[in-house]
């Protein structure tokens, strides 16, 4: 199966503003595609890229006084499979867990353990351990929250998520990462593109997706909250401790997005 997926940005800055942009596809996905998603800036100005602490590359620029317009098209090969579902994959005990994971067991921005630990063993203390107990949370954030894009809130957390029973894709992913990580799951937060790809299409403007990755068993997993059931077509661009990490970009000064366009559908022919 191969895969279009592409973005159209426009932002206005009342005067030059450092940006980080980071919109490119993630390079364990590098030898699926099939034409590059390279970023293309108007007006044309220099870009300087980077590997971030988490692996996911990065775009350094200096956006004009004005308009600046990003975008970009690409094409990837897709297995075309659903995502894979492991029920006998085990958790492991914190003692025995990699050191590079243990990052993803900790509190962060937008995840705060701290508040939601003893939530976490009231809900889920007496469930299976592994694959079994991340999928009673996918189960729990996904019959707790009320998904709409009228949700949307750039500050809202885990914890606020849980008590307002409300959000977008992102809140959902927070939650569940939150809860995993308070019963001992290593968590990260993942965003890229998600489409409408063996479903009935969605009447809605497409966006980036948000889900999560839990560590079980020496691999990393996906699983979605906000769906809830394997989807076919995921495109990964970044992986943090959570939306944070990745955020598509991070202006140092005030650039207001005026337009968004994103795409991700299969390509015929």
């Amino acid at each position: 199966m191969k895969i279009r997926v592409g973005y159209d940005l426009l932002y206005q800055c009342p005067q030059p503003t450092p940006m980080i942009v980071t919109l490119s596809i993630h390079y364990t996905r590098a030898s699926d595609i099939i034409s590059l998603d390279h970023l293309i800036l108007e007006p044309s100005i220099p870009i300087r890229g980077y590997r971030d602490g988490f692996g996911n590359w990065c775009n350094r620029i200096v956006a004009p006084a004005g308009q600046i317009r990003l975008r970009s098209s690409a094409v990837v090969n897709d297995t075309g499979l659903p995502d894979p579902v492991v029920p006998h994959a085990r958790q492991h005990a914190v003692q025995d867990l990699p050191q590079e994971v243990l990052v993803f067991l900790l509190g962060s921005r937008y995840c705060e353990t701290d508040q939601m630990s003893q939530i976490a063993w009231n809900l889920f203390g007496n469930t299976p351990e592994g694959w079994y107990r991340v999928q009673a949370i996918c189960d729990f954030v996904h019959n707790h929250l009320q998904f709409g894009y009228q949700f949307a809130n750039s500050t809202k957390t885990a914890f606020t998520a849980f008590n307002e029973r409300r959000g977008v894709c992102r809140d959902f992913a927070h939650l569940a990462i939150t809860l995993c990580r308070c019963m001992n799951i290593p968590a990260r937060y993942c965003t890229g593109y998600l489409g409408d790809i063996g479903i009935p299409p969605v009447d809605a403007p497409m966006d980036f997706s948000g889900w999560f990755e839990a560590y079980l068993e020496g691999h990393w997993y996906t699983f979605d909250a906000r769906h809830n059931t394997p989807r076919i077509g995921r495109i990964l661009i970044a992986r943090g401790r959570d939306a944070a990490d990745v955020a598509i970009t991070t202006s140092y000064g005030e650039a207001i997005l005026q337009n968004f366009q994103v795409w991700t559908d299969e390509a015929i022919g």
